[in-house]
């Protein structure tokens, strides 16, 4: 019987950063002046300029979420047949193919960092292939290089989900300065977030004028509507939060930086708990999660057993990403989807535990969360 009390409030898997009530008060005050709600005004235009600073992008367009910007993202490549993307994600990612009418296949993943194995790619091309959907897994980078020397290859767009990857540099670039488009999610779970929200990122300045066409219905002008487009806009209030959170973004990737270091040095020496994947010195990540792997045949328990024993003690961690995309009722037909062809994949699954990670999370409540888990080792 373990002697640990339980947290005398839930501890969630994250927890939303919020502004001071009194600024967002200022920003509603200058909205309502302005008598300006929707369809790209001032808030909006500002926003998309101050992202585009910080993330250093030359080409930025909002949306009111990260999937309608990523369906939008492959519409305006004008992709078809079959884009190779990875099973290990979020369930939009795949998803946002099906709505384009493009048959998704899945490659198993890289064992180290649980993004797609670049070095797969290769084999699963066919004559129907017209792209790559990579995912910048818990904000840890790609194999840039060498997706983009398949793509080059082979004639390839490439696009990358970068929803955890808010801020992430390689070499002081912008992650979303690679591939043909990037984009980003600013959910409220977000280390960065506009409560909804979210952008796609590109270099092509004709592209953004056809993806900001594709967000808005293909409305051209008063008296034209040029292509099938989509409501994707985001409002002026949801804007005006975003340039607010901008100001905390810094401060709160600090914060999880050290809580990210007390979970190391806690868990590191667990025989069975393998820890976030460690990127190279030259990748400024954001810390937004904290992932672990248990290996159920050293730890003595599963990853299943150790995330239902931490509710006992109210914590709520998370199995992402669990399911696979690959084991959904929609996917699991496909012949990519069988699991001797992702054989890294489905272990990972199995595994990976997300644990709690934000600012307002005490070293306290860190080092204790670390107890109760290795008390849980047989």
């Amino acid at each position: 019987m373990s002697k640990i009390e339980p947290f005398a409030e839930n501890i969630f898997v994250t927890r939303p950063v919020f502004p001071k009530i009194e600024e967002v008060t200022e920003k509603l005050r200058d909205i309502w002046t302005a008598k300006w709600l929707t369809n790209n005004g001032p808030q909006h235009y500002m926003l998309e300029r101050d992202l585009e600073q910080y993330l250093k992008v030359p080409c930025l367009s909002l949306f009111n979420n990260g999937t309608i910007a990523l369906m939008v993202a492959v519409q305006s490549l004008r992709l078809q047949g079959e884009v190779i993307t990875t099973p290990f994600t979020f369930a939009a990612t795949p998803h946002v193919l099906s709505w384009n009418n493009i048959k998704p296949i899945f490659c198993d993943v890289d064992e180290e960092t649980m993004n797609i194995d670049a070095d797969k790619i290769e084999s699963m091309i066919t004559p129907k292939t017209t792209a790559i959907l990579a995912v910048h897994v818990f904000g840890t980078p790609c194999n840039v290089e060498k997706i983009q020397q398949v793509a080059d290859a082979y004639g390839l767009k490439v696009i990358y989900d970068a929803a955890h990857a808010f801020g992430v540099e390689i070499d002081g670039k912008g992650i979303g300065n690679f591939g043909d488009i990037s984009m980003f999610s600013f959910h409220a779970t977000k280390i960065y977030h506009t409560v909804e929200g979210g952008a796609l990122v590109h270099g092509d300045k004709n592209l953004k004028h056809r993806i900001d066409l594709l967000k808005n219905f293909g409305i051209k002008n008063e008296d034209e509507v040029v292509m099938t487009g989509i409501n994707g806009k985001l409002d002026e209030v949801r804007a005006a939060i975003g340039r607010i959170m901008l100001n905390y973004v810094d401060g709160e990737r600090a914060k999880r930086r050290a809580l990210h270091q007390i979970y190391d040095e806690e868990l590191g020496d667990v025989d069975g708990i393998k820890l976030m994947p460690k990127c190279a010195e030259n990748v400024n990540l954001n810390y937004q999660y904290y992932v672990i792997r248990i290996d159920e045949n050293i730890f003595g328990k599963s990853r299943d057993e150790v995330y239902t024993e931490l509710k006992k003690f109210n914590v709520y961690a998370r199995k992402y990403f669990h399911p696979l995309c690959s084991e959904f009722t929609c996917y699991r037909q496909l012949n990519s989807s069988h699991v001797e062809n992702l054989p890294v994949a489905n272990v990972i699954g199995k595994q990976v535990l997300s644990l709690p990670m934000y600012g307002d999370l005490t070293a306290e409540d860190v080092r204790k969360i670390c107890t109760i888990i290795k008390e849980f080792k047989n």
